[in-house]
């Protein structure tokens, strides 16, 4: 038996007066999901602490079973999600080509995202492409549009912190390295090396033709890099070896083919369209193929959590009755047998509602397979989940809700490894009865 987790992106989120004081999730209707629910058992979840506001990399990695200690940095798993090529001493930093305005000695972000054509950012991007601080080396690598990978190369650190302040309005922040590595020379002279580029970077974008003429038509500059999310290789344990599960990410966005890669998962890149719930239903139906070749499958969509940025209640609902209408395209197909387990569930919530770009809140899961408890639940939503069978999982535990229900999980105090491993049966040595005495 093996396990599809279906991860819904964003899809939990506050309650709304314009939505009788709802969620989206609540107020959306959504028949298929809600006969999931009605067929197992529901729960909330909290991928870490409680009240925390999780990125999607820092869930996805708690939920498959990794400690934050072991978490490479969001830079590094972008680059190679990317397939940028990466030596284990490279630093990697999520950078943008944002506008900003000069406020006395400050620079002050104006547009996260301001648009232009490729070919000006394309023409922008060489100016910056290749910079040197004494024996460090930083390259621009686009990625998409506006957005690229900062490679530093050299006795680089990722322990700098971030100089994007993310809401448009503030200051530029100065790279400094973080404060329990204040006497780490490596962490010291990256934070240098990159407030030099970034310096550098907005004489060179400031004063080329491109911008002086778009300054002229009255249009926003892009005349700075803005970074975030330093990142740099660790070793960690496969996904394989960890949980005895051959794995595989269907998804869409380079982070979590990334973080599949750097894990071990296999990834199997799809594309969103203008139709996440065409999008959903070719990728359930992937899923369901690849079951007698994988133990775990991932099945991501980034809509909900793009719905939700957009801070409108409204095309957030409308997003969740697409992605539902998806899924009834394969609801029988997904319940033919039940010797599978389904898991449907979000890493995250992301709030409509200002200032916040992810906020705290659990988020509902259901669970369906064979000989799951069904406990009465109707509705798939972030209250009606929350009097379920599952009662409150924290993302820590998650995989071993996983292995349980695929009845992998091994017996506490049983040794049949000389590692205590949580799966069972485990790699075990038999007894060799031609040994000699």
């Amino acid at each position: 038996m093996g396990c599809i987790l279906l991860i819904l992106d964003g899809i939990s989120d506050r309650a709304y007066k314009s939505l009788g004081d709802r969620t989206p999730l609540q107020a959306a209707n959504t028949p298929y999901l809600d006969e999931l629910a009605s067929r197992g058992a529901n729960g909330l979840m909290h991928a870490w602490h409680s009240g925390q506001a999780l990125t999607s990399e820092n869930a996805h990695f708690t939920l498959f079973g990794y400690q934050h200690s072991d978490f490479p940095g969001r830079g590094y798993l972008e680059a190679i999600g990317a397939k940028i090529k990466l030596k284990p001493s490279d630093v990697a930093i999520l950078a943008r080509i944002v506008s900003a305005r000069p406020d006395g000695y400050r620079l002050i972000l104006e547009k996260n995202w301001p648009k232009a054509t490729p070919d000006e950012v394309n023409t922008l991007i060489e100016e910056i492409a290749s910079f040197k601080s004494n024996q460090m080396k930083i390259k621009f690598i686009p990625v998409s549009t506006t957005q690229g990978i900062l490679v530093i190369e050299g006795r680089g650190s990722p322990y700098i912190t971030d100089s994007n302040p993310i809401t448009e309005g503030r200051a530029l922040i100065e790279p400094q390295a973080w404060a329990k590595e204040k006497d780490n020379p490596w962490a010291v002279d990256t934070a240098m090396a990159l407030k030099q580029y970034l310096l550098w970077s907005h004489q060179k974008l400031d004063t080329h033709p491109i911008n002086i003429n778009r300054k002229k038509k009255g249009l926003l500059p892009l005349n700075a890099i803005a970074t975030q999310r330093a990142g740099q290789h660790k070793e960690v344990e496969s996904f394989h070896a960890k949980w005895d599960l051959k794995g595989i990410s269907i998804s869409s966005g380079i982070i979590y083919h990334g973080l599949s890669r750097f894990l071990g998962l296999e990834v199997y890149a799809v594309k969103d369209s203008e139709n996440p719930g065409n999008d959903l239903f070719d990728r359930l139906k992937l899923a369901l193929s690849l079951l007698s070749d994988y133990d775990f499958i991932h099945v991501h969509t980034k809509t909900p959590d793009e719905a939700s940025h957009t801070k409108n209640v409204a095309t957030k609902k409308s997003v969740i009755e697409k992605i539902d209408n998806g899924l009834g395209k394969i609801f029988d197909d997904l319940v033919a047998d039940d010797n599978k387990l389904l898991v449907v569930t979000s890493d995250h919530s992301t709030p409509c509602s200002e200032p916040l770009i992810h906020s705290g809140e659990p988020v509902p899961i259901m669970a369906i397979g064979r000989d799951m408890r069904r406990d009465g639940i109707m509705h798939f939503n972030e209250i009606d989940c929350a009097g379920g069978a599952l009662g409150f999982i924290h993302g820590k535990y998650f995989m071993y809700f996983i292995l349980n229900a695929l009845d992998r999980i091994k017996l506490s105090g049983l040794m049949d490894m000389p590692e205590d491993q949580p799966f069972w049966p485990g790699k075990e040595k038999p007894l060799n009865i031609t040994d000699r005495l």
